[in-house]
C-alpha cells in the first residue's frame, strides 16, 4: 500500500515543523507554542481542537468525523532533553535526512507517532471526502516526566472522551522487520534513597571511627534483589495478577529474539539466564527494581582522600497488575527498617502510574493485527505488554476501552537517546498500517 505522494509531502512537512519545536517538558521549554501549532494541525483536517489547561503542560483535546465508532488517539507533544548535544551528529532540533532515515529529537518519540496518525487521517480525508467514523484526540504535554496531571484530566472528562477504541502513542517493528502490537505497559513509581552520616565531608581517616553513607547506601541497595533479578521486599508480588490463559499462550507465540536482542544492546546475555518465553515473560509481566543512578563522594582525577556525608541514589520500580504504585513505596520503607536501615530516607519523586492492560482477545486488537499482516505481509507479534510505562491506565480504568499500540519506529530508533531516528520506509508503512486499521474498525 502506496502512500500517496500528497500525504508524504504533508507528513514530511509536519513532522518537520514539529521537531523544530524544542518542546523539553523537564525544563517546561515551548511547551504552550506546540500545544498551539498541535491544536493548528488537528484544525487543519476539519476537526474541532481545543486547549485545555492543567496543572502543568495543556492538553490539546480535538474531536470531529461522521457517525459509527469512535476511536480515540493518544499521544504527547513533549520530548526528552537533547544532552549530551556532542554526541548528536546533527542539530537536535533540525530533521536531517540520511541514508534513508530521519533524524531529530522527538521524531520517533514522539512526534514522529503523531504526524504519522495526521497522515492516515489526511490520506483518509483525500480518499473519502470525509472521515467516515467519529475521532478524538488527546495529546498531553508531559509524558515525558511522568503524566502527572493525565490521570486526573481523564478521569474529569470521562464522558467526553468515550470512545470505542485508543490508538496508544508508540510502536515499532522487531530486528527481522516484523510489526509489533502492544496491548498493556508496566507501572512505575519512582523514588531517591538518601543517607547522611556526618554533618559535612569528613578527612577520610575518620573512616576509622565514623560510618561511611555510600557502604550504608550500597548495603541497603543490595538488600532489595537477588543477582537474577528477583525483588527481595516482602509483599512485593502479593498483589502480582496471575497471567490467564491467553496470555499466556500469546508468550509462546512470541518469535525469540533474545539473542539478537542481547548483541543490539551490547550485553553478554540475561538476568537468570533468560531467553524464549521466559525472556518475554520478564519484559510483560514480572515487576522490577532498577537503580538508575548512585551519587556520592568524589570522581574526579586523581585521588582525594575524603569521607563523604552523604549518599543517594535514584530507584523506579517497574509494575504489574494489579500493583499499586505508592503501596511499594510503604512496602520499601517497611523493608528497610525490618532490615536495619532506618537511618535510609526514603523520597518519593513522583505519584506513579498503575500498571495497565487490554483484552488481547478484543475485536480492536484481531482488527488492528490484520491490517498490519495486510500491510507488512509478515505476520504480527502481539505482546500483552510493553516493558515500558506510560498513562495508559486512565484509559483503560476510566474508559473501559481496548488500547493497541502500533507505529513507526525500530529497535535502532535511539529513543531518549541522542540521534534519536527513524527510518523513513518504517514510518510510510506505519502510516498505511495505520490507515487500515481504522478502515477495518470503521467496517470499509
Amino acid at each position: 500500500m502506496k502512500l500517496p505522494d500528497t500525504v508524504i509531502r504533508y507528513a514530511q512537512e509536519t513532522l518537520r515543523d514539529l521537531v523544530a519545536l524544542p518542546s523539553v517538558s523537564a525544563e517546561r521549554r515551548a511547551l504552550p507554542e506546540t500545544a498551539r501549532r498541535v491544536k493548528e494541525l488537528l484544525e487543519e483536517l476539519g476537526l474541532e481542537a481545543e486547549i485545555h489547561p492543567t496543572p502543568g503542560a495543556p492538553v490539546v483535546y480535538a474531536e470531529g468525523g461522521e457517525g459509527g465508532p469512535t476511536v480515540l488517539f493518544y499521544n504527547h507533544y513533549d520530548v526528552q532533553p537533547a544532552d549530551p548535544l556532542e554526541l548528536w551528529e546533527s542539530d537536535p532540533f533540525t530533521m536531517t535526512e540520511r541514508e534513508g532515515h530521519w533524524y531529530a529529537r522527538g521524531v520517533s518519540d514522539d512526534k514522529g507517532e503523531l504526524t504519522s496518525r495526521l497522515a492516515a487521517l489526511r490520506w483518509l480525508i483525500d480518499e473519502h471526502g470525509k472521515l467516515p467514523f467519529r475521532v478524538k484526540f488527546v495529546v498531553e504535554g508531559e509524558e515525558e516526566v511522568g503524566s502527572p496531571n493525565l490521570e486526573a484530566y481523564v478521569a474529569q472528562n470521562r464522558q467526553r472522551l468515550q470512545a470505542d477504541a485508543v490508538i496508544w502513542e508508540f510502536g515499532s517493528v522487531d530486528t527481522s522487520g516484523r510489526p509489533l502490537v502492544y496491548c498493556g505497559l508496566k507501572g512505575i513509581v519512582a523514588v531517591e534513597l538518601r543517607v547522611r552520616t556526618a554533618g559535612y565531608d569528613l578527612h577520610s581517616s575518620l573512616g576509622a571511627v565514623v560510618q561511611n553513607p555510600i557502604y550504608r547506601l550500597a548495603a541497603a541497595l543490595a538488600s532489595l534483589r537477588d543477582n537474577d533479578g528477583k525483588v527481595l521486599i516482602e509483599g512485593f508480588y502479593d498483589r502480582v495478577r496471575p497471567l490467564s490463559e491467553a496470555e499466556a499462550e500469546s508468550l509462546q507465540t512470541i518469535p525469540d529474539e533474545s539473542e539478537q536482542v542481547a548483541a543490539l544492546y551490547g550485553v553478554k546475555g540475561f538476568l537468570g539466564g533468560a531467553e524464549g518465553v521466559e525472556f518475554y515473560r520478564r519484559l510483560a509481566a514480572e515487576p522490577v527494581v532498577n537503580v538508575n543512578g548512585f551519587h556520592s563522594g568524589y570522581g574526579g582525577p586523581g585521588s582525594k582522600t575524603v569521607l563523604p556525608a552523604e549518599a543517594f541514589a535514584k530507584l523506579d520500580f517497574r509494575l504489574v497488575p494489579d500493583q499499586e504504585p505508592l503501596e511499594v513505596v510503604e512496602l520499601l520503607r517497611a523493608h528497610l527498617e525490618r532490615h536495619g536501615f532506618d537511618d535510609v530516607e526514603v523520597i518519593t519523586l513522583e505519584a506513579g502510574e498503575h500498571p495497565a492492560r487490554s483484552d488481547l482477545g478484543a475485536p480492536w486488537v484481531r482488527q488492528a493485527v490484520e491490517a498490519l499482516r495486510e500491510t507488512y505481509g509478515l505476520e504480527p507479534v502481539v505482546h500483552l505488554s510493553s516493558g515500558g510505562s506510560g498513562p495508559m491506565y486512565p484509559f483503560t480504568h476510566h474508559l473501559g476501552a481496548p488500547v493497541v499500540s502500533i507505529g513507526i519506529s525500530y529497535p535502532g530508533s535511539r529513543v531518549h537517546s541522542p540521534n534519536e531516528n527513524i527510518r523513513i520506509a518504517d514510518f510510510e508503512r506505519g502510516v498505511a498500517a495505520i490507515k487500515r486499521a481504522l478502515e477495518k474498525f470503521a467496517g470499509l
